[in-house]
């Protein structure tokens, strides 16, 4: 029963941190401190979870998303978007093949998320602060370039405490997109990227769970997809009113706090 509730509490954290740009792996890795399976059962657990945040982004956008049931115009500007998607995604995929054991055993620690943290912060609240008009409205008008440059810019997710929204919706928007696409790009840009990393996961230490290990990971993957799809419901009103400047904030005292921690040890 523990475990369950271990399972609740991930999968909330992870809900509610995966879009936000406050980085849900660097959330995941100070929570997973105190509460925690066994080491390989919690990496596969971690990366899982984030696939049930990414299928509440389909379900949310599902009609945007799915391009069968529209005229040719609107087929084919889904197509596009499809398109631009995976383009943006190549570079993930590249870079996380040739890196991601290096940065799991050499970057997955609290010190380089609180830096991270900290850092991401303070960009976001320079970024927002800036005076740049927006150039982008739609995905339909982001040229396949800048998909590829925002997906570029996406691989330094790869670094814990980054947080890839933080690190696509920056780009985006140092890239001329209006915040509202930046931010929904970034919310398609996940798919393919969580969808190839959780298959990797899954092939890597998946291949000996049990049946309880199953339905543990199960509940994550459930309670993350009801809790990101509040969330993205959520900061989808949000950005229409406000900026990310309290999320810059909220990054940097977090990760002064998690430094302080570190240092008083």
């Amino acid at each position: 029963m523990f475990d369950f509730c271990k399972a609740i509490i991930l999968g909330v954290v992870e809900g509610i941190t995966e879009f936000l740009p406050i980085s849900s792996t660097g959330h995941l890795i100070i929570v997973n401190r105190w509460i925690y399976f066994s080491q390989d059962f919690t990496k596969m657990f971690d990366v899982v979870i984030q696939l049930g945040a990414i299928f509440a982004v389909i379900f949310y956008f599902r009609k945007q998303l799915w391009p069968f049931n529209h005229n040719k115009e609107k087929q084919a500007e889904v197509i596009d978007l499809w398109k631009k998607t995976i383009v943006g995604v190549i570079p993930a995929i590249i870079l996380g093949a040739l890196l991601g054991d290096f940065i799991e055993k050499k970057l997955f620690g609290l010190f380089t998320v609180s830096l991270a943290l900290i850092i991401g912060g303070i960009l976001l609240i320079i970024i927002e602060k800036r005076k740049k008009e927006s150039k982008i409205f739609s995905v339909a008008k982001m040229s396949y370039k800048t998909a590829l440059l925002i997906g570029l810019i996406q691989c330094l997710a790869m670094i814990p405490g980054v947080s890839r929204s933080a690190a696509t919706i920056i780009g985006a928007m140092l890239l001329g997109a209006s915040r509202l696409l930046a931010v929904q790009f970034s919310f398609f840009l996940a798919i393919p990227t969580m969808v190839a990393a959780s298959g990797y996961s899954l092939l890597k230490y998946g291949m000996a769970m049990s049946g309880m290990d199953i339905f543990i990971l199960l509940t994550g993957f459930i309670v993350s997809f009801l809790v990101a799809w509040a969330v993205i419901a959520f900061l989808i009103k949000y950005i229409q009113r406000k900026n990310f400047t309290p999320f810059g904030y909220y990054r940097i005292v977090l990760g002064l706090l998690v430094l302080s921690l570190l240092l008083l040890k």
